[in-house]
């Protein structure tokens, strides 16, 4: 049985929470320039242009790409011959995003709930974890800002409104959503499941790198199809108009109950920022 120490968890923690402040993936970068190519419109251009700009300070500079640096989501794989030495994983999880929302300069946004006191440091963070097998340890890290988090929605659906009432829920979030989230947006929808499994997989789906479709062929179909569907809104970059408002939308399912149809949608932002290390 591997052991892994949870100091080793805590400092590499701490270091994704840093990078994803800094420095998009080149997933996100790509979809920036396919998105510019597609533009006809000079303003939408300019836009991606200064989107693109943005992104290239904060690398070079290293500060963060949006003052917004999220609150912290993680999405943990843990190998059943894996071992944990010294300690508690989330208690590692929680001290790696302490010591890289200080050491990163990284704007603490987390609160209680009702009497909006921030807690000082950005935890405790929202962790998800699952067993699978092996021996290793895999961390996707996501600072979801609450820009796109506010504009997020799920709807129990009646199972006769089937794929056309799908749709225009999802529609209806892009339409309703407007400039809030900081278009090209990027959708996450989750279908299927329980309430809050529609959810979490519409939230998982954001971290599947921008261009890469669902491996289901039916789901890689409806993905491109709710995608030309989006752009038709015309919303546009930053909502001034255009035909890119988002870059991608990435579809999840699950088995549902017979008299339910579940649906989850979660946008996020144009910066679209996530880090997976494995451990």
């Amino acid at each position: 049985m591997r052991e892994i120490h949870v100091d080793e968890i805590r400092d590499n923690v701490a270091q994704i929470c840093i990078d994803a402040a800094y420095d998009l993936s080149e997933d996100v970068l790509t979809a920036f320039d396919r998105a510019q190519e597609a533009e006809t419109s000079p303003a939408a251009k300019e836009v991606i242009g200064l989107l693109k700009e943005n992104a290239r300070v904060a690398r070079e500079d290293r500060i963060p790409i949006c003052q917004d640096t999220g609150i912290a989501v993680f999405f943990i794989e843990i190998g059943q011959d894996l071992r944990i030495k010294n300690g508690f994983l989330i208690d590692a999880v929680n001290e790696g995003v302490r010591k890289g929302y200080k050491e990163g300069y990284l704007r603490k946004s987390v609160v209680d709930p009702l009497t909006r006191k921030n807690t000082g440091d950005n935890t405790p963070a929202i962790i998800y974890t699952e067993l699978v097998p092996g021996d290793k340890l895999r961390i996707s890290f996501m600072p979801k800002g609450a820009g796109s988090e506010n504009m997020s929605a799920i709807r129990m659906l009646r199972p006769t409104e089937g794929m056309e009432g799908i749709r225009e829920f999802v529609l209806e979030c892009v339409r309703n959503a407007g400039a809030n989230p900081c278009p090209p947006i990027v959708v996450g929808v989750g279908i299927g499941g329980t309430f809050e499994k529609a959810a979490v997989m519409a939230k998982k789906s954001l971290l599947r790198h921008i261009g890469s479709p669902n491996p289901k062929l039916e789901l890689a179909s409806l993905e491109e199809e709710l995608l030309k569907a989006v752009n038709r809104t015309g919303i546009g970059p930053e909502g001034l108009g255009g035909k890119v408002t988002a870059m991608a939308v990435h579809v999840e399912t699950h088995p549902c109950h017979i008299a339910s149809l579940p649906v989850a949608v979660n946008i996020n932002c144009h910066a679209a920022r996530h880090k997976t290390i494995i451990l």
